[in-house]
């Protein structure tokens, strides 16, 4: 599989650093980005080749991966749209939708989304991915091979499920940030230190969630097995229902996707 990169930045580098070797050999890996240091960092790290400007190798690609900033998709289509013959099309770019690809690319059709996160920078990503109604299933399975490359995937049965899959897992690190940011101050507060804290949070969360995944229990069922009425768990727990901890959650979230909609209808606007 040939593949070209219209990008060069963190995701594309995590997906050429999974893919090199693997799912392709270097020399068929093709990035194109301004940044000629950039490109040099990879060329050196990873063999493969490199270009600023848009060129004649995306025609002999298999895929071209669209891993470039949501406000620069229109222009690279046009660089692209004379490049395109019976390429595969995946796009990386948060909120541009497959139509807009489609339509921007004179009708092509053999285009895939994705909304993958940043721990596949370590290899432990998960990618929500929609197809266009003129992938074919050869396509698919090379659009599932390049993000499996880095994490999971997961395929929804309609674009806009996209919006949930960005609200849930595309910003879902963040969230984890933020609770792991709660749990070191509430440390500190508690007495221990900043390092304490932090370490102590981590390996909490990269325990219980490792638990959940091994598990064949529903989560609820796991957090009732931790929790006894009047103990040390059941406080916590009581305080963040009386706060509304879960549905300012589940809020929040909702307020997540509706925003990856709207970045969808302005990007897409003509």
């Amino acid at each position: 599989m040939k593949i070209a990169f219209i990008g060069g930045g963190n995701m594309a580098t995590a997906l050429i650093g999974g893919l090199v070797g693997k799912v392709a050999e270097p020399q068929n890996i093709h990035v194109v980005d301004p940044n000629a240091d950039s490109l040099l960092a990879l060329q050196n790290k990873f063999g493969i080749t490199t270009a600023t400007a848009i060129d004649g190798t995306l025609a002999s690609s298999d895929v071209i991966v669209l891993a470039v900033k949501p406000q620069q998709i229109r222009d690279v289509m046009a660089a692209v749209k004379p490049l395109i013959g019976a390429q595969l099309v995946l796009s990386i770019a948060a909120g541009i939708r497959i139509a807009d690809i489609s339509r921007w690319l004179d009708g092509h059709q053999a285009v895939v989304r994705a909304m993958p996160n940043t721990p596949a920078l370590i290899g432990r990503g998960i990618a929500g991915m929609a197809a266009g109604n003129g992938v074919s299933t050869l396509q698919r399975a090379q659009a599932d091979s390049i993000l499996k490359a880095v994490g999971e995937t997961v395929w929804v049965s309609s674009e806009e499920q996209l919006d949930a899959v960005t609200a849930i897992s595309g910003s879902g690190p963040a969230y984890v940030f933020y609770f792991l940011e709660a749990m070191e101050k509430a440390a500190v507060e508690l007495g221990l230190s900043s390092a304490e804290g932090l370490q102590l949070a981590k390996a909490t969360f990269d325990g219980a969630t490792e638990l959940a995944r091994r598990s064949e229990d529903p989560v609820a069922t796991l957090r009732d097995r931790v929790t006894s009425k009047g103990g040390t768990t059941y406080a916590a727990l009581v305080s963040m229902e009386q706060s509304g901890v879960k549905d300012a959650i589940v809020t929040a979230l909702k307020a997540a996707a509706t925003r990856s909609k709207e970045l969808g209808d302005e990007f897409g606007k003509d």
